[in-house]
C-alpha cells in the first residue's frame, strides 16, 4: 500500500470511529475531550465540531496546528506529552483521542511504555479513548472494530 493510501486509510479510520462515539455512543454527561498530539490541528477542529459542548484540550511538543484551527492558548499544553499529559490523571476526561504514533516500532514501543498508562488515567469510568495504536491496559476495555476500519488501523476503548 502506497504511503498515501496508508495516510487516507489511518484519516478515515478515525474519522468514522470518532463520528461513532460522538453520534452513536455518546459521551458521559461530564469532562473534556483530551487530544493527546495536536499535530497541525485537522482533528482538533473535527473534535471541535463533533463536541461544541466540550471544553477540547491538546497537548503536543510545540504549536504547529494551522492558525485557523489552533486551539486558544488556555486549551493547549505544551511540552513532552509522557510528563505534560500525567498532570491530566484524575480529571475525568470524558474521551481521549491519541494519534502520536511514527510507523517506526522501535519508538512506538517507547511510547506504549507510557501512553496506555496515561489515557486510562486521564479518563473517568465510562469514558472512551480512541487511538492510532493499541492501548493495553487492564482499566480500557477493548471496543469492536467497524467494519470501515481495516483490522489493527485504528483502536477504541472504554474505561472501565
Amino acid at each position: 500500500m502506497s504511503r498515501l493510501d496508508t495516510f487516507i486509510n489511518r484519516m478515515s479510520a478515525q474519522r468514522d470511529i470518532l463520528n461513532h462515539v460522538a453520534c452513536d455512543l455518546g459521551l458521559p454527561a461530564q469532562g473534556d475531550v483530551l487530544e493527546v498530539g495536536l499535530g497541525n490541528g485537522r482533528t482538533y477542529s473535527h473534535l471541535r465540531e463533533l463536541f461544541p459542548e466540550r471544553r477540547v484540550i491538546a497537548f503536543d511538543r510545540a504549536m504547529n496546528a494551522h492558525r485557523t484551527t489552533a486551539p486558544h492558548e488556555d486549551d493547549f499544553v505544551t511540552g513532552e506529552i509522557n510528563e505534560t499529559g500525567q498532570e491530566f490523571a484524575g480529571t475525568g476526561a470524558a474521551l481521549v483521542h491519541a494519534d502520536i504514533g511514527t510507523g517506526y516500532p522501535d519508538k512506538d514501543a517507547i511510547t506504549l511504555s507510557w501512553l496506555p498508562q496515561m489515557v486510562a488515567a486521564m479518563l473517568q469510568p465510562g469514558g472512551y479513548a480512541v487511538s492510532g495504536l493499541p492501548l493495553e491496559h487492564p482499566q480500557l476495555d477493548a471496543l469492536p472494530r467497524l467494519p470501515s476500519v481495516n483490522e489493527g488501523r485504528y483502536f477504541m476503548y472504554r474505561r472501565l
